[in-house]
């Protein structure tokens, strides 16, 4: 059973994990009347500090996606601030944590997707996944993904991920670690909850934003990532499912997800069905910058605790 933390913050208030709940009755639980953000903060041991990775950025895309599902009230990016690190402080964690953020259609009664605002920030434990290390098998779903004019998937809104938990059962009854899900016209989307990279040709390709994909930050942070660090220019356009068989290299990425190495696709292997060079390189630039291991793109990372807050603050 995954580690739970001592307290969430829930409506502003730091509450044990165990009170941390709302009605089964409310919207939020009948419809998936919501929206969210996952955010990774990650602990340096060496310099006693937690680094939130591109907080702004996260919080940017919460207010976009309460705007379009019409959230009234819907709290501002500095007060959400504030109560996630009030909330990281109760917890005292000197670990990596997994944030979930999220901002609900509250109340008990038939309101229909109507309400009271609520919002509840929880931080949960969670080390380097398994998975990053040695990569995963993958299928491509029968299953479809959803489209910008039914719901969109650029909204991170918590009913859409039921698209991605019916892909996701299939793979695992299949025998496959996760899955590829192709949109309406038959064109790579993404995966369910992460997004979708190949290297086709030495060149990195990913299905482009108007491809029913979450506008992802860690994507968006890789493909600089790419060009700055490595010299090579991201390709944004449609993917074919049959350029999954013929890539070098391919890998999901997002906050949960970060860079997941995909060994195969359909039981075909991806290269040489192992991680490949690129994907490892790619790996040991985003850690070093996430963990706060180099100096560059300060700006990305939102200290929490220890010297680095303090260093901060005496600028």
């Amino acid at each position: 059973m995954a580690k739970q933390p001592k307290y969430l913050s829930l409506n502003g208030k730091v509450v044990p994990y165990e009170d941390a709940r709302i009605h089964i009755l409310s919207p939020a639980a009948k419809y998936g009347a919501g929206v969210f953000e996952g955010i990774r903060g990650y602990w340096n041991d060496d310099q006693e500090e937690m680094y939130i990775f591109r907080l702004k950025e996260h919080l940017d895309r919460l207010q976009f996606s309460m705007k379009v599902q019409r959230i009234a009230d819907c709290p501002s990016s500095e007060l959400l601030t504030e109560k996630l690190i009030e909330v990281l402080h109760a917890n005292k964690f000197r670990e990596t944590v997994h944030i979930r953020m999220t901002v609900y259609v509250d109340g008990d009664g038939d309101q229909g997707a109507l309400g009271p605002m609520g919002y509840a920030i929880a931080a949960l434990p969670r080390p380097l996944p398994e998975a990053v290390r040695k990569g995963v098998t993958a299928q491509i779903s029968s299953w479809t993904r959803i489209a910008d004019n039914s719901v969109p998937a650029r909204v991170k809104c918590n009913a859409n991920y039921i698209n991605g938990r019916l892909a996701s059962m299939q793979a695992k009854a299949d025998g496959y670690d996760a899955s590829i899900i192709l949109n309406s016209r038959g064109k790579v989307a993404e995966g369910p909850g992460m997004c979708f990279f190949m290297v086709r040709d030495g060149v990195p390709v990913t299905p482009s934003a108007t491809n029913d994909i979450l506008e992802s930050v860690t994507r968006t942070t890789l493909i600089e990532i790419f060009e700055e660090y490595m010299g090579l220019k991201t390709v944004e356009r449609d993917v074919d499912r049959t350029e999954l068989y013929d890539a070098e290299e391919a890998f999901y990425c997002g906050t949960g997800w970060e860079i997941t190495p995909i060994l195969s696709v359909d039981r075909l292997p991806v290269g040489k069905g192992a991680v490949g060079p690129v994907t490892r390189k790619l790996q040991e630039h985003y850690f070093n910058i996430v963990l706060g291991k180099v100096k560059d793109h300060a700006a990305w990372r939102h200290p929490v605790f220890g010297k680095a807050k303090r260093a901060r603050a005496a600028e």
